[in-house]
């Protein structure tokens, strides 16, 4: 038989069935729960003498930026559809990071359908005089004249990309005709 109990909020509810009122939730439990609580790591002791690094310092560049003191360009990336169109991206030599963040090599913000990072890699070799794609570890994915980009693959001379709503076309200007040669920078 039912026992009905009324809770100090005024709900009914049978105490046989239940320890306490089930429209309140459980207030008093006998079991002893402790609250998951965060650990806290103390950072280790920076030495008091020891100056900060400038953020470029220990950032890995590129062999053509430490020869020549800049990245020069190789080819560009050219919008011919989506929200950017007519807009040019420059790519210089080896990888080159796609994606919208600021942070990436060749940001594309207008497209909110291109992963934030990483959509997709374009690389030049100075040793081949070729360009490469890569897939990205982004969500979206990547097609090359239509076809969806599984592996990476040599681009052609205006081949079209796409990403997300957005085509780009390949224009190179390094290659077998032409190439930046590695000369020391002059101060």
């Amino acid at each position: 038989m039912s026992k009905l109990t009324r809770c100090q909020n005024g709900h009914y509810y049978d105490s046989n069935n239940h320890s306490g009122c089930p429209y309140c939730g459980v207030q008093s439990l006998d079991i002893d729960i402790q609250k998951t609580m965060a650990k806290r790591s103390t950072p280790a002791a920076r030495k008091q003498n020891a100056a900060p690094r400038p953020a470029e310092e220990g950032r890995t560049m590129g062999v053509f930026h430490k020869k020549m003191g800049i990245d020069p360009v190789v080819g560009w990336f050219v919008c011919i559809e989506g929200g950017d169109r007519g807009r040019d991206y420059r790519i210089v030599a080896e990888k080159n990071f796609v994606g919208r963040d600021p942070g990436m090599d060749i940001c594309i913000e207008g497209d909110e359908t291109i992963s934030r990072e990483n959509h997709t890699i374009v690389s030049y070799n100075p040793k081949d005089h070729r360009f490469r794609l890569y897939p990205g570890d982004g969500r979206g994915l990547v097609y090359v004249n239509d076809e969806e980009l599984v592996m990476p693959m040599v681009l052609n001379p205006y081949d079209v990309i796409e990403l997300g709503e957005t085509k780009l076309l390949f224009v190179p200007f390094c290659g077998e005709a032409f190439t930046w040669k590695k000369e020391e920078k002059k101060e």
